[in-house]
């Protein structure tokens, strides 16, 4: 059994990793609310960090299962295994923070976990059955938050064909709080569930639990700490996501984030890990698209997909090398 002390400085790693990830994917709550001028930045972030939280109380732990158990065999896991996944996802996570990538700290963080279980045990350690359904949605939830942002626009132009911009605007200004409160409920339901998924396996791991399972106190520690970070908020993404992809206006990004809402909470009860940075990517551009293909910025979107295709590979190779050397240093 490694020493307490060991377990507590990774399990608050684990903590600073969903701190980071609620930082980083800040702009995934609001940013859409912010770019139509409903809220302001300061007011959407207390919304995000709110809904962020709720999660924790009203959400079974499927998603946490799924990271802890349907990735790399448990039997092979130790602490230098999590420490260096941790490491890969939270090294990815700055660096494309710095350059204003949004990039997904979901992915960053089964990179992380393939990588260091890979370094660890070999290609045998990885639960192929599991990671085959994660990478499937890599493509499935971007677009499923395409096609449902593009109907939800359509369905709305033709509902309020008659009505003056003005009194649209005012409405969707409204419904985009509601839009944007459940956005965030799902970003919190699916994002710290991962979290706690990797603190379990290492409780697990370690020997602390004799059985697998998510104790409440990491559930409150989780949400805590992805809410503190939504509440900091990353601002250069915000920019890339609320203001660069396509111009928005409120009832575009009352659809896009309904849309995106519907697909997180759909996978979470189904214990899916999704990237909702993926997800609200691939509504926007559904209700850029709508107004015509010109009206949305394929450019920053291809720069995007990239990321989206790198973050696995290059969280994991960071987290293979972080394994080593933590094996060499200690």
């Amino acid at each position: 059994m490694p020493d307490l002390t060991f377990v507590v400085i990774v399990i608050i790693i684990a903590l600073v990793f969903d701190f980071i990830n609620g930082f980083h994917d800040s702009a995934n709550s609001i940013a859409t609310i912010v770019a139509t001028n409903v809220l302001r930045p300061r007011t959407a972030v207390l919304l995000a960090a709110f809904w962020n939280f709720f999660g924790a109380f009203v959400f079974s732990v499927a998603v946490a299962a799924t990271i802890g158990k349907g990735i790399i065999n448990p039997a092979v896991v130790n602490i230098y295994v999590i420490l260096a996944s941790l490491l890969g996802a939270i090294i990815w996570n700055l660096i494309t923070w710095y350059y204003g990538i949004p990039s997904s700290s979901s992915h960053a963080l089964i990179g992380g976990l393939i990588g260091a279980g890979i370094a660890s045990s070999g290609i045998n350690s990885i639960i192929f059955s599991g990671l085959n359904k994660i990478l499937i949605f890599i493509f499935v939830a971007p677009i499923v938050g395409f096609l449902g942002a593009t109907i939800f626009s359509i369905l709305m132009m033709w509902v309020f064909k008659n009505k003056k911009p003005s009194q649209i605007d005012w409405l969707f200004k409204k419904l985009q709080i509601a839009s944007s409160s459940l956005y965030g409920l799902g970003h919190g339901v699916n994002d710290a569930q991962k979290t706690m998924g990797v603190i379990a396996l290492l409780l697990f791991s370690s020997g602390m639990i004799s059985t697998f399972y998510v104790p409440k106190w990491v559930i409150i520690a989780s949400y805590t700490a992805i809410s503190l970070g939504t509440l900091l908020g990353g601002w250069r993404i915000v920019k890339t996501m609320g203001l660069r992809i396509t111009k928005l206006k409120p009832f575009h990004g009352f659809s896009a984030e309904t849309s995106g809402a519907l697909v997180l909470l759909g996978t979470a009860h189904f214990g899916i890990p999704v990237s909702t940075t993926h997800v609200i990517s691939g509504s926007i551009m559904g209700v850029g698209s709508v107004r015509r293909y010109s009206g949305v910025r394929w450019q920053i979107a291809r720069r995007i997909v990239v990321a989206w295709l790198l973050t696995i590979p290059i969280s994991a190779i960071i987290a293979g090398l972080s394994y080593f050397a933590i094996n060499m240093l200690l």
